[in-house]
């Protein structure tokens, strides 16, 4: 009789212990890295690490033609602080730019062209490196971009890492319009925001997986080409308009569209990104006095860098009076 009750009792404790366990697990779920994370917590988290540069994926979009003119000048100014989190993506083998970056040159498959199509061949091809590295955040620019690392961070660890994340800045004051193809010819006309992939943008993991359906492997350049448009617009289309997420704009990502020139000197060191370009028929860069010339510097950015890191060996030093 008594074992009766001990085995009785035994088994009852078993029980509320695998009850126990079942809660614990349904309300904690494992990020993909294996790092427990709370629904409806906001950073700072108890079970997600502080987020650090390492955790971040910097893609950076070009062509052959630019290897030169273009990604000469962000090797030698912020690629130089952000090294191991940024990968280039190109159309080309180019050695000179193999030795130097190694692994972190990625020649795709892709078309030279500046069409819908090899745009967003180009994409896919970030965005599936992304999700195979495994980091925390996907953030994307062009070649023609400044970004600086730290305002990045900064930028990042304030927004929640627990919930789908989509920041940028949009190029258009409305939605954008696109016809989704339906069943029997039938189309549907849709609208929704994007971050203009000429400013930059940033996707977070959480989001970025819930993606893969429609951006993974040959189907992002497949949803691109069924809605006619370009590879960041259809980044927006898959976001808002096939997984009901939105676009956060964001003040601090700046592409070559806009006028740089009313972003004052102690704006800039804020700003996430910039750029430069010719905008209307007109030089568009941002507005800062030295220390090299506008014609050893006509894009700023290594005017802007010695700005940032005086420390840089190029730089020219103060002379200590």
């Amino acid at each position: 009789m008594q074992c009766r009750l001990l085995r009785g009792l035994a088994g009852a404790l078993l029980t509320l212990l695998c009850m126990g366990l079942l809660s614990l697990r349904y309300h904690l779920r494992l990020s993909p890295k294996g790092v427990r994370e709370t629904p409806g917590l906001s950073p700072p988290s108890p079970w997600l690490p502080e987020l650090q540069l390492k955790d971040v994926f910097i893609a950076v979009k070009t062509t052959r033609t630019f290897h030169r003119s273009r990604l000469e000048l962000l090797l030698d100014t912020w690629v130089s602080r952000t090294r191991e989190q940024t990968f280039i993506f190109t159309d080309s083998l180019d050695e000179g730019l193999q030795e130097r970056l190694g692994p972190h040159l990625v020649v795709t498959n892709c078309s030279a062209e500046h069409s819908h199509p090899a745009l967003s061949c180009k994409m896919a091809a970030e965005f599936d490196a992304f999700l195979a590295s495994g980091l925390r955040w996907f953030c994307h620019v062009d070649d023609d971009n400044y970004v600086n690392p730290r305002a990045l961070l900064k930028l990042l660890k304030a927004l929640p890492q627990t919930l789908d994340v989509y920041i940028g800045r949009p190029s258009l004051n409305r939605p954008i319009h696109a016809s989704e193809p339906q069943p029997h010819n039938r189309t549907r006309l849709v609208q929704f925001w994007f971050a203009t992939g000429g400013a930059g943008f940033c996707i977070n993991r959480k989001l970025a997986l819930k993606m893969a359906p429609w951006a993974s492997g040959p189907r992002f350049v497949d949803t691109s080409a069924l809605i006619r448009l370009p590879d960041d617009c259809t980044v927006g289309y898959i976001i808002e308009c096939k997984l009901g997420g939105h676009l956060q704009p964001s003040p601090l990502f700046h592409s070559h569209l806009e006028t740089l020139q009313l972003l004052g000197a102690a704006q800039l060191l804020k700003q996430v990104t910039l750029s430069y370009g010719v905008f209307e028929g007109k030089l568009n860069v941002i507005k800062l006095q030295g220390p090299f010339s506008p014609e050893e510097d006509p894009s700023r950015f290594r005017s802007l860098h010695c700005l940032l890191y005086p420390d840089t060996p190029w730089c020219p030093q103060l002379v200590a009076r």
